[in-house]
Protein backbone atom coordinates (compact mmCIF):
# COMPACT_ATOMS: atom_id res chain seq x y z
CA UNK A 1 0.00 0.00 0.00
CA UNK A 2 1.23 3.11 -1.15
CA UNK A 3 0.73 7.04 0.80
CA UNK A 4 0.49 10.34 -0.74
CA UNK A 5 3.45 13.12 -1.17
CA UNK A 6 3.48 14.50 2.32
CA UNK A 7 2.99 10.92 4.19
CA UNK A 8 5.26 9.67 2.07
CA UNK A 9 7.93 12.28 3.29
CA UNK A 10 7.15 12.16 6.84
CA UNK A 11 7.54 8.19 6.49
CA UNK A 12 10.93 8.50 5.04
CA UNK A 13 12.28 11.13 7.00
CA UNK A 14 10.84 8.72 10.22
CA UNK A 15 13.09 5.78 8.69
CA UNK A 16 15.93 7.91 8.17
CA UNK A 17 15.75 9.07 12.01
CA UNK A 18 15.17 5.58 12.99
CA UNK A 19 18.33 3.91 11.11
CA UNK A 20 20.64 6.79 11.84
CA UNK A 21 20.23 6.11 15.34
CA UNK A 22 20.42 2.70 14.90
CA UNK A 23 21.74 -0.16 12.16
CA UNK A 24 22.41 2.78 9.45
CA UNK A 25 24.57 4.89 11.51
CA UNK A 26 26.22 1.34 12.12
CA UNK A 27 26.69 0.14 8.84
CA UNK A 28 27.82 3.51 7.68
CA UNK A 29 30.93 3.18 10.86
CA UNK A 30 31.19 -0.35 8.95
CA UNK A 31 31.90 0.97 5.75
CA UNK A 32 34.64 3.39 7.10
CA UNK A 33 36.29 0.60 9.80
CA UNK A 34 36.77 -1.50 6.74
CA UNK A 35 38.16 1.13 4.48
CA UNK A 36 40.60 1.73 7.28
CA UNK A 37 41.63 -2.19 7.99
CA UNK A 38 42.20 -2.22 4.07
CA UNK A 39 44.57 0.84 3.71
CA UNK A 40 46.29 -0.75 6.55
CA UNK A 41 47.18 -3.83 5.33
CA UNK A 42 45.47 -7.22 3.92
CA UNK A 43 41.88 -8.09 5.52
CA UNK A 44 42.87 -11.37 6.89
CA UNK A 45 45.37 -10.39 9.00
CA UNK A 46 43.20 -7.78 10.75
CA UNK A 47 41.19 -8.58 13.76
CA UNK A 48 37.45 -7.73 14.77
CA UNK A 49 36.52 -7.77 18.33
CA UNK A 50 33.09 -7.62 19.58
CA UNK A 51 32.30 -6.65 23.16
CA UNK A 52 35.76 -5.25 24.42
CA UNK A 53 36.07 -3.91 27.74
CA UNK A 54 34.92 -0.32 28.26
CA UNK A 55 37.32 0.27 31.56
CA UNK A 56 40.06 -1.64 33.61
CA UNK A 57 38.03 -1.37 36.73
CA UNK A 58 35.53 -4.36 37.17
CA UNK A 59 32.51 -2.51 37.98
CA UNK A 60 33.00 0.91 35.71
CA UNK A 61 33.25 -2.06 32.99
CA UNK A 62 30.13 -3.85 34.14
CA UNK A 63 28.31 0.06 34.58
CA UNK A 64 29.72 0.92 30.67
CA UNK A 65 28.37 -2.63 29.56
CA UNK A 66 25.17 -2.60 30.78
CA UNK A 67 24.52 1.38 29.91
CA UNK A 68 25.80 0.36 26.41
CA UNK A 69 23.12 -2.62 26.37
CA UNK A 70 19.91 -0.10 27.70
CA UNK A 71 20.89 2.57 25.08
CA UNK A 72 21.02 0.54 22.21
CA UNK A 73 17.68 -0.74 22.96
CA UNK A 74 16.08 2.60 22.47
CA UNK A 75 15.60 2.98 18.99
CA UNK A 76 13.31 -0.59 18.89
CA UNK A 77 11.44 1.89 22.34
CA UNK A 78 11.47 3.96 19.42
CA UNK A 79 9.64 2.24 16.72
CA UNK A 80 7.00 0.79 19.14
CA UNK A 81 6.17 4.45 20.10
CA UNK A 82 5.94 5.46 16.33
CA UNK A 83 3.52 2.51 15.83
CA UNK A 84 1.91 3.25 19.11
CA UNK A 85 1.19 6.81 18.05
CA UNK A 86 -1.05 5.70 14.73
CA UNK A 87 -2.54 3.82 17.08
CA UNK A 88 -1.34 0.49 16.12
CA UNK A 89 0.24 -2.12 18.85
CA UNK A 90 3.62 -2.45 17.64
CA UNK A 91 4.25 -5.60 19.92
CA UNK A 92 1.45 -7.65 18.25
CA UNK A 93 1.81 -6.56 14.64
CA UNK A 94 5.30 -7.84 14.47
CA UNK A 95 4.61 -10.84 16.61
CA UNK A 96 6.97 -9.42 19.24
CA UNK A 97 5.12 -11.53 22.18
CA UNK A 98 5.25 -14.43 24.47
CA UNK A 99 1.93 -16.11 23.29
CA UNK A 100 3.72 -18.51 21.40
CA UNK A 101 6.71 -19.42 23.27
CA UNK A 102 6.45 -23.55 22.11
CA UNK A 103 6.37 -22.49 18.03
CA UNK A 104 8.20 -19.86 18.24
CA UNK A 105 11.22 -21.42 19.90
CA UNK A 106 10.86 -24.12 18.40
CA UNK A 107 11.49 -22.36 14.73
CA UNK A 108 13.91 -19.90 16.56
CA UNK A 109 16.02 -23.59 16.94
CA UNK A 110 15.86 -24.69 13.74
CA UNK A 111 16.61 -21.34 12.37
CA UNK A 112 19.72 -21.02 13.95
CA UNK A 113 21.05 -24.69 13.18
CA UNK A 114 20.07 -23.37 9.52
CA UNK A 115 22.08 -20.42 10.14
CA UNK A 116 24.66 -20.82 12.25
CA UNK A 117 26.34 -24.32 10.56
CA UNK A 118 26.80 -22.80 7.66
CA UNK A 119 28.27 -19.51 9.00
CA UNK A 120 30.90 -21.47 10.72
CA UNK A 121 32.14 -22.90 6.85
CA UNK A 122 31.47 -19.79 5.72
CA UNK A 123 33.89 -17.58 8.31
CA UNK A 124 36.63 -20.87 7.34
CA UNK A 125 36.56 -19.95 3.50
CA UNK A 126 37.05 -15.85 4.37
CA UNK A 127 39.64 -16.91 6.58
CA UNK A 128 41.50 -19.04 3.59
CA UNK A 129 41.03 -16.68 0.93
CA UNK A 130 41.79 -13.40 2.99
CA UNK A 131 38.92 -11.79 3.17
CA UNK A 132 37.60 -12.16 6.39
CA UNK A 133 39.01 -10.55 9.67
CA UNK A 134 40.21 -12.68 12.71
CA UNK A 135 36.63 -12.48 14.72
CA UNK A 136 37.02 -12.63 19.02
CA UNK A 137 33.86 -12.50 19.87
CA UNK A 138 34.27 -11.21 23.43
CA UNK A 139 37.11 -9.73 25.09
CA UNK A 140 35.91 -9.26 28.26
CA UNK A 141 38.15 -9.89 31.09
CA UNK A 142 36.78 -13.04 33.58
CA UNK A 143 34.44 -11.29 36.35
CA UNK A 144 31.45 -12.81 38.09
CA UNK A 145 29.24 -11.24 35.64
CA UNK A 146 30.72 -11.77 32.32
CA UNK A 147 28.54 -14.41 31.41
CA UNK A 148 25.12 -12.88 31.99
CA UNK A 149 26.28 -9.67 30.83
CA UNK A 150 27.07 -11.78 27.27
CA UNK A 151 23.73 -13.02 26.84
CA UNK A 152 22.20 -10.03 27.40
CA UNK A 153 24.72 -8.46 25.18
CA UNK A 154 23.42 -11.37 22.64
CA UNK A 155 19.16 -10.57 23.07
CA UNK A 156 20.12 -6.99 22.74
CA UNK A 157 21.70 -7.78 18.94
CA UNK A 158 18.56 -9.95 18.48
CA UNK A 159 15.87 -7.25 19.65
CA UNK A 160 17.47 -4.65 17.99
CA UNK A 161 18.07 -6.26 14.46
CA UNK A 162 15.35 -8.19 13.80
CA UNK A 163 12.76 -5.71 14.87
CA UNK A 164 14.52 -2.93 12.85
CA UNK A 165 16.07 -4.58 10.21
CA UNK A 166 13.22 -7.15 9.28
CA UNK A 167 9.74 -6.01 11.26
CA UNK A 168 10.23 -2.48 10.82
CA UNK A 169 11.75 -1.87 7.18
CA UNK A 170 9.36 -5.08 5.69
CA UNK A 171 6.22 -2.89 7.56
CA UNK A 172 7.38 0.75 6.30
CA UNK A 173 9.82 0.02 2.85
CA UNK A 174 6.27 -1.03 1.00
CA UNK A 175 4.70 2.23 1.43
CA UNK A 176 6.94 3.16 -0.93
CA UNK A 177 5.88 1.28 -3.35
CA UNK A 178 8.67 -1.19 -2.99
CA UNK A 179 7.56 -5.01 -3.91
CA UNK A 180 8.42 -7.23 -1.42
CA UNK A 181 11.82 -9.06 -3.38
CA UNK A 182 12.83 -5.71 -3.48
CA UNK A 183 12.38 -5.06 0.33
CA UNK A 184 13.59 -7.99 1.56
CA UNK A 185 17.06 -7.30 -0.84
CA UNK A 186 17.16 -4.03 1.09
CA UNK A 187 16.82 -5.26 4.59
CA UNK A 188 19.23 -8.30 3.69
CA UNK A 189 21.89 -5.68 2.30
CA UNK A 190 21.43 -3.50 5.21
CA UNK A 191 22.31 -6.26 7.60
CA UNK A 192 25.37 -7.69 5.10
CA UNK A 193 26.64 -3.86 5.03
CA UNK A 194 26.79 -3.20 9.46
CA UNK A 195 29.04 -6.21 9.60
CA UNK A 196 31.46 -5.07 6.92
CA UNK A 197 33.75 -4.04 9.09
CA UNK A 198 34.59 -8.35 9.80
CA UNK A 199 35.14 -8.29 5.83
CA UNK A 200 33.12 -9.34 2.86
CA UNK A 201 32.57 -13.24 3.98
CA UNK A 202 30.37 -12.23 6.76
CA UNK A 203 28.77 -9.57 4.69
CA UNK A 204 27.79 -12.07 2.85
CA UNK A 205 26.68 -14.65 5.10
CA UNK A 206 24.67 -11.77 6.90
CA UNK A 207 23.03 -10.76 3.82
CA UNK A 208 21.78 -14.51 3.17
CA UNK A 209 20.72 -14.84 7.08
CA UNK A 210 18.76 -11.53 5.70
CA UNK A 211 17.32 -12.73 3.07
CA UNK A 212 16.00 -16.18 5.17
CA UNK A 213 14.84 -14.24 8.26
CA UNK A 214 13.35 -12.02 5.99
CA UNK A 215 11.43 -14.51 4.20
CA UNK A 216 10.67 -16.43 7.43
CA UNK A 217 9.40 -13.35 8.78
CA UNK A 218 6.78 -13.07 5.87
CA UNK A 219 5.22 -16.25 6.14
CA UNK A 220 4.94 -16.07 9.95
CA UNK A 221 4.62 -12.33 10.64
CA UNK A 222 6.29 -13.17 13.65
CA UNK A 223 9.88 -11.51 14.74
CA UNK A 224 9.94 -13.40 18.18
CA UNK A 225 11.35 -16.77 16.30
CA UNK A 226 14.06 -14.41 14.50
CA UNK A 227 14.71 -12.79 17.92
CA UNK A 228 15.69 -16.27 19.72
CA UNK A 229 17.67 -17.50 16.53
CA UNK A 230 19.63 -14.06 16.64
CA UNK A 231 19.92 -14.99 20.05
CA UNK A 232 21.08 -18.46 20.49
CA UNK A 233 23.42 -18.13 17.47
CA UNK A 234 25.35 -15.01 19.69
CA UNK A 235 25.39 -16.53 22.71
CA UNK A 236 26.62 -19.39 21.16
CA UNK A 237 29.65 -17.46 20.08
CA UNK A 238 30.24 -14.68 22.85
CA UNK A 239 29.80 -17.29 25.41
CA UNK A 240 31.55 -19.79 23.93
CA UNK A 241 34.38 -17.96 23.18
CA UNK A 242 34.57 -15.99 26.73
CA UNK A 243 34.14 -20.08 28.18
CA UNK A 244 37.06 -21.62 26.24
CA UNK A 245 38.56 -19.44 24.40
CA UNK A 246 38.15 -20.68 21.06
CA UNK A 247 36.77 -18.57 17.89
CA UNK A 248 33.28 -18.89 16.80
CA UNK A 249 31.75 -18.15 13.76
CA UNK A 250 28.74 -15.07 14.08
CA UNK A 251 25.49 -15.16 12.26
Amino acid sequence: MTVDTAARTRLRTEVLIVLGLSLGQSAVYSVVQLAEKMTRGPLGQATSTLNQPQSTREYFDLMYQLLGIFFALVPVALVFFLLASGGVNGFRKFGFTFERPGSDSLRGLGLAALIGIPSLGLYAVGRALGITTSIIPSALDAYWWTVPVLILSAVRHGIVEEVIVVAYLLDRLPRFGLRMPAVILVSALLRGSYHLYQGFGPFVGNAVMGVVFAWVYTRTRRVMPLVIAHALLDIVAFVGFSLFGKAIGLG
